[in-house]
C-alpha cells in the first residue's frame, strides 16, 4: 500500500514536470536565428509565463498535501489491520473515514489545478503554433523573392552583355505566337565556357491564326494554298490523347516506402566541385532518387501508345506529329524530379519485359563508366523499334547545374521504313545555391524521317522571368520533304502537346527591327498528349510516376546485373540511408579495383597512355559498337542473345558487379 502511494505520487509530479510543461516548451520552441520579440509580445508572454508559475506552484501545493494526507491514511489503515478489539473499530473508522474525505478534496483540487494548467497551455499553444506557421510562410515568401531577384539579375546580366534592345510589342492581339529556330546542326558536346542565363523573349519567327476549316480562301502571292483537313489519319490523330485504362495483367505495386526527411546542404558538399564533371563527384545518396539511370532511360517509353497510335498512320507527316509528341513526353516526369539517379556500375543492366502489359521489351546496359554511357533497345510488338547510346555530359557551374545529353536517339516502324532520328535537349537544374531548386529544358530539337525527308523543329523556350509566354512552352513546325509546312506544334513539355493543320501560309510586314515572320492559318488544335496525373502521395515518394513506382521492384529470373538487385539502391528506398551510402562506397571502391586490376592487365607490353585507353575500354555484354551510317558516329547497337539467356536462365557470362 505504501509503494502505491509513492508511485501515485511519482506520477503527478512526472505529469505536471514532464508532460504538461513538455507540451508547453515545445510549442514556445523556435529557431534560434529568430527576430528579437517586440516589447508588447515579450509582455504577453511574460505574464503567460507568470500565470503558468503560479499554476505550477499551486500543482506543487497540492502535490505536498497529497503526500502528506496520503501518509497518515496509509497509518490509519495499518493501524486498522492491527485491531483486536470490536468496540474499538468504530472510532478508527471514524477517522479513516476523515482522513480520506481530506484526500478527496485535495485529489480534486489537484485536478481542477491540472485541467486549469491544460487549457491555459493548450490556448496559448495554438496561438503559437499560428505565429509559427505565420513566420514560415514569410520564411518562404523571402525564399521566392529571393529566387525572383536571382532571375532577374540573370536576365539582366544577360540583357547588359548582348546589348539588346527592348523588344517591341505586337498590337496585334489576336494572333498566337510560336517559335522556331533553324537548327543549328549536331554538335557532339557544349563548350566548357559556355554559360546560361535566363533568356529575356525571344523574336518569334512565325504566327498563327486560327481558321474555320471549311472557309474559302484565295491564294495570294507567295502563299500556300488550302490544304484539305479530312485525311482518314485524322481519326488517329483525334485519338492519340485518349488511352483506353485497362485493368493491368500483372499486379504492380503503387507506391513506395516515404521519402526520409534528411536534412543536407548541397553547397557544402558542391562548392569545391564547381568546373567538374558531376559523375566524377562522389555524391552521398541524399542527393539522390532510388532509381538508376538506366530505370531513368526506360521511362521515356511512359508514353508509348503515341509510337503504337503512329503505326497506323499512311501520312508521313502526321505520323511525324506524333513521334515530335512522344519525345516531348520524355521530359514530363522531370518537372519535380531535381534528385539524381544513381551513376550505373560498368556493366550493370536493366530489363523491362512487359510484351503483355504495353506490348515491348526493353534492354539498357551500362557500356562506358567515364564518360558514363548507356546503350537502349527497344522491341514492340505493334511493329516499331527504338535503340539508342546515350552519353550524359554534365557540368556544376555554381549557380546552375547542366545536363547534356549527347548521342542520337533512332526510331523505325517496320512496315513503312519510316526512320527517325534525333537528339535530347539540354536539361539545366537552377538555384543550387539560394532559393527553390527548378529544372528546366532548353534548346532545339530536329526530328528527321531519313526515309521521306520529313522534318519537324522544335524549340524549348526557357524560362524567363519576364516572359509573358507560358512556362515550359514548346512549339514546332512539321514539314515535308519539299520543305512545305504542314502542322504547327504548341504545349508544354510537361502537360500536353498540340498540332494545328496549316491551311495558308505567307509572310507578314515586317517589324521595327526588320525581322519578318512567317504567317501560318491553321485549323483548330487537336490534343496529341496529355501527361498522366501523378499517384497520390507522389510529394513523398520522389515525384514517381505510375510506371516509375515499378521500376525497381523486385521480378524473378532478371540477370544478376539487373539495377533492381543493386544493394545500395534497394537500401535507400526502404529508407535506411546511412546503410546506403556505407554500400554505395563499397560498390564504388570495388569498380574501382576493377579498374586497376585492368589497367595492370594492359600495361604489359604497352606504354602507360595506351595501358589507361585500354582499360578504360569496356566489351559491352549485350551491345557491340558499329558506324551509324546516318549519322556518321559510332554507337553501341543491340547484338541479341539477352532475352533467349533469360529464358534459359544461363548468367554464367555476366560479371559480378555488386
Amino acid at each position: 500500500m505504501k509503494g502505491r502511494g509513492c508511485w501515485e505520487t511519482a506520477s503527478v509530479r512526472s505529469f505536471c514536470s514532464s508532460r504538461c510543461l513538455n507540451k508547453f516548451k515545445k510549442d514556445d520552441s523556435g529557431d534560434d536565428d529568430d527576430e528579437t520579440a517586440s516589447p508588447a509580445d515579450k509582455s504577453e508572454l511574460h505574464n503567460t509565463i507568470k500565470n503558468l508559475s503560479l499554476k505550477l506552484d499551486d500543482l506543487s501545493t497540492c502535490n505536498d498535501l497529497i503526500a502528506k494526507h496520503g501518509a497518515a491514511l496509509q497509518r490509519s489503515l495499518n493501524e486498522l489491520d492491527g485491531l483486536r478489539i470490536p468496540y474499538e473499530s468504530s472510532e478508527k473508522l471514524k477517522a479513516v473515514n476523515e482522513r480520506a474525505t481530506l484526500f478527496r478534496i485535495t485529489s480534486n483540487a489537484m485536478i481542477n489545478a491540472c485541467r486549469d494548467f491544460l487549457e491555459l497551455a493548450e490556448t496559448h499553444s495554438r496561438k503559437w503554433q499560428r505565429a509559427l506557421q505565420y513566420e514560415q510562410e514569410q520564411r518562404i515568401h523571402l525564399e521566392e523573392t529571393i529566387e525572383q531577384l536571382a532571375k532577374q539579375h540573370n536576365s539582366l546580366e544577360r540583357a547588359f552583355r548582348s546589348g539588346a534592345s527592348g523588344r517591341a510589342a505586337n498590337p496585334t492581339k489576336s494572333f498566337s505566337e510560336g517559335s522556331f529556330l533553324t537548327s543549328k546542326g549536331e554538335d557532339s558536346e557544349e563548350d566548357e565556357d559556355t554559360e546560361y542565363f535566363d533568356a529575356m523573349e525571344d523574336s518569334t519567327s512565325f504566327i498563327t491564326v486560327i481558321t474555320e476549316a471549311k472557309e474559302d480562301r484565295k491564294a495570294e502571292s507567295g502563299t500556300t494554298g488550302p490544304v484539305d483537313w479530312t485525311s482518314s489519319d485524322n481519326q488517329v490523330l483525334d485519338g492519340a490523347s485518349l488511352v483506353p485504362k485497362e485493368p493491368p495483367k500483372v499486379k504492380r505495386r503503387v507506391r513506395i516506402p516515404d521519402k526520409p526527411n534528411y536534412s543536407l546542404n548541397l553547397w557544402s558538399i558542391m562548392k569545391n566541385c564547381i568546373g567538374r564533371e558531376l559523375s566524377k563527384i562522389p555524391m552521398p545518396v541524399n542527393f539522390n532518387e532510388p532509381l538508376s539511370m538506366l530505370q531513368r532511360l526506360t521511362e521515356d517509353l511512359e508514353y508509348h501508345h503515341l509510337l503504337d497510335k503512329a503505326v497506323h498512320c499512311t501520312s508521313s507527316v502526321e505520323q511525324m506529329c506524333l513521334v515530335a509528341a512522344f519525345s516531348v513526353s520524355s521530359y514530363s516526369t522531370t518537372v519535380h524530379r531535381i534528385a539524381k539517379p544513381f551513376n550505373p556500375m560498368l556493366g550493370e543492366t536493366f530489363e523491362l519485359d512487359r510484351l503483355d502489359e504495353m506490348g515491348l521489351r526493353s534492354l539498357c546496359e551500362q557500356v562506358s563508366h567515364h564518360p558514363p554511357a548507356a546503350a537502349h533497345y527497344v522491341f514492340s510488338k505493334n511493329g516499331w523499334s527504338l535503340w539508342q547510346e546515350i552519353t550524359i555530359s554534365s557540368k556544376f557551374r555554381g549557380k546552375y547545374l547542366s545536363i547534356m545529353p549527347l548521342g542520337a536517339i533512332h526510331l523505325e516502324f517496320q512496315a513503312s521504313g519510316n526512320h527517325y532520328v534525333w537528339r535530347k535537349s539540354t536539361s539545366t537544374v537552377h538555384n543550387i545555391i539560394v532559393g527553390k531548386l527548378w529544372i528546366d529544358q532548353t534548346g532545339d530539337i530536329e526530328i528527321v524521317n531519313h526515309k521521306t525527308k520529313d522534318r519537324c523543329q522544335l524549340k524549348f523556350l526557357p524560362y524567363s522571368y519576364f516572359s509573358k509566354e507560358v512556362a515550359r512552352k514548346v512549339t514546332g513546325v512539321v514539314s515535308d520533304g519539299q520543305g512545305k509546312a504542314q502542322y504547327v506544334l504548341s504545349g508544354s513539355w510537361d502537360e500536353q502537346m498540340e498540332c494545328s493543320k496549316i491551311v495558308q501560309s505567307s509572310p507578314s510586314s515586317p517589324s521595327l527591327d526588320g525581322k519578318q515572320k512567317t504567317v501560318y492559318q491553321t485549323l483548330p488544335a487537336k490534343l496529341l498528349w496529355k501527361k498522366y496525373p501523378l499517384p497520390e502521395n507522389a510529394e513523398n515518394m520522389y515525384y514517381f510516376s505510375e510506371l516509375a513506382l515499378t521500376l525497381n521492384e523486385h521480378e524473378e529470373g532478371v540477370a544478376p546485373t539487373d539495377s533492381r538487385l543493386r544493394p545500395d539502391q534497394r537500401l535507400m528506398e526502404k529508407g535506411h540511408w546511412d546503410e546506403a551510402n556505407t554500400e554505395k562506397q563499397r560498390l564504388e571502391e570495388k569498380q574501382r579495383v576493377s579498374r586497376r586490376r585492368r589497367l595492370e592487365a594492359c600495361s604489359r607490353g604497352c606504354s602507360s597512355e595506351d595501358a589507361e585507353k585500354e582499360a578504360d575500354t569496356y566489351m559491352p555484354l549485350w551491345f557491340e559498337k558499329r558506324l551509324d551510317p546516318l549519322t556518321g558516329e559510332m554507337a553501341c547497337v543491340y547484338k541479341g542473345g539477352y532475352w533467349e539467356a533469360k529464358e534459359k536462365q544461363e548468367w554464367h557470362m555476366c560479371p559480378n558487379i555488386f
